[in-house]
């Protein structure tokens, strides 16, 4: 009997290991293990480096607050380098290894996909942060996210284009080779059109890593749409909006949660200015919860946490809170635990769990003004909006207040 299987039958507050050979006890932990894989390098490595230091930061404010029933919590972590088959690997190691009791990660969805499997095939129980692509919590029982997903992420950006800029012509550009850029853009074009809203031509496909986007910039450009979609990952949105505007094309880029980095308006510079994204949260959000984060993670990284630091903290305080409702770290017990999430106050919002595992929360519409993600918008779910009075506050940035987003540093 393995230790992670002898959990299952030990009481929750013993947590004690036991011998395969003799049923006694070899040793009892002082700590809880639980996994996280994630883009520590590679081409997104801002997504796994800011997941990585919410994660951090969640995880020592419980232990500062005494942990699980006198235990504390500590995390391994793997480096994935944004590879789907190291993503497998490395949540293969975290389970049969090293026995985590939980799995955190991934952000890019494709990645999520190939560590759900493994986590689903040994049934412990996994947490995404930040995939939004429908088929990473259609895996299995195992799996949950505490983001909202693309079919969502899709209907928010058609509306605010169709509502807030008025574009009733919309060119799409997106990344054929990942998950999360062909299942947003196929959300996006359905939710867009069901409103009245005219895709522009046919959608320009392309390769993450491509240098040369003139072909389908130029094709797009003669289209002269009202704006141009393109949900993909921030490094090559922000080669695509240079290459963009060298076309002639001056109309608006809209994206989706996966242009959150500083390095997005660092590379970019102006091509990027006075476009807009979908995130899960914004930074200036005057509400405590996100106020109090905020200065948290400033204090602790001296920079200015994005939306994906802010999941990788949310999604730790769920599985701690599951970690306290469950009966045991037995991982079908943990799962449902984490399944039976019901009005969490996270940063990202007051997050619930539906049927299918996926979070029921609203969504923010940033633009680009002066390198900054500035707040515009919350759209909610269809049937959510609150009345006017329980909006939670924002307060657009002024040159002298609004907080500049520094550059990820690398991990601690």
């Amino acid at each position: 009997m393995s230790m992670r299987r002898f959990v299952a039958v030990l009481s929750f507050c013993s947590l004690s290991w036991m011998s395969a050979c003799n049923g006694e006890p070899e040793a009892v932990s002082d700590t809880i293990l639980v996994g996280e894989y994630g883009s520590l390098s590679g081409s997104e490595a801002t997504f796994g480096q800011s997941t990585h230091d919410g994660i951090l930061l969640a995880i020592d404010e419980i232990n500062a607050a005494g942990g699980l029933k006198g235990k504390k919590l500590e995390v391994k972590t793997y480096d994935d380098q944004g590879k789907t088959q190291e993503a497998g690997t490395a949540v293969t190691r975290l389970i049969t290894e090293d026995h985590v009791v939980a799995v955190l990660g991934e952000v890019a969805s494709s990645l999520s996909i190939a560590g759900g499997r493994v986590s689903q095939n040994y049934n412990v129980p996994m947490i995404s942060p930040s995939s939004t692509n429908a088929q990473v919590t259609e895996i299995g029982d195992m799996i949950s996210r505490v983001c909202f997903i693309d079919s969502f992420q899709g209907y928010v950006v058609g509306k605010f284009a169709y509502d807030h800029l008025k574009a009733r012509r919309v060119a799409v550009m997106f990344d054929q080779g990942q998950a999360y850029s062909t299942g947003l853009k196929d959300d996006f074009i359905r939710e867009y059109t069901a409103i009245g809203g005219e895709i522009a031509g046919e959608p320009q496909a392309y390769t993450a890593g491509d240098q040369d986007f003139s072909a389908q910039l130029n094709a797009i450009a003669a289209l002269q749409p009202d704006a141009v979609f393109l949900p993909g990952y921030y490094t090559d949105v922000a080669t695509i909006s240079i290459q963009a505007r060298r076309a002639g094309i001056t109309a608006p880029l809209l994206g989706g949660d996966g242009w959150d980095s500083s390095q997005l308006a660092q590379i970019a510079g102006e091509s990027i200015e006075g476009s807009y994204y979908s995130n899960h949260y914004s930074h200036q959000d005057t509400s405590p919860a996100v106020q109090d984060f905020v200065k948290k993670y400033q204090a602790k990284y001296n920079k200015t946490p994005d939306g994906l630091a802010a999941l990788g903290y949310d999604a730790t305080k769920i599985l701690f809170d599951a970690m306290e409702r469950s009966p045991s770290l037995d991982g079908k017990d943990l799962a449902a635990a984490i399944a039976a999430t019901k009005n969490f106050q996270g940063v990202t919002g007051l997050i619930s769990m539906d049927e299918n595992r996926n979070a029921i929360k609203p969504a923010v519409i940033v633009k680009m003004q002066g390198g900054i993600p500035t707040y515009v918008t919350t759209i909610y779910p269809k049937g959510t909006e609150p009345a006017p009075t329980e909006v939670p506050p924002v307060t657009p940035p002024t040159a002298d207040t609004a907080a500049p987003v520094e550059p990820a540093t690398a991990p601690h």
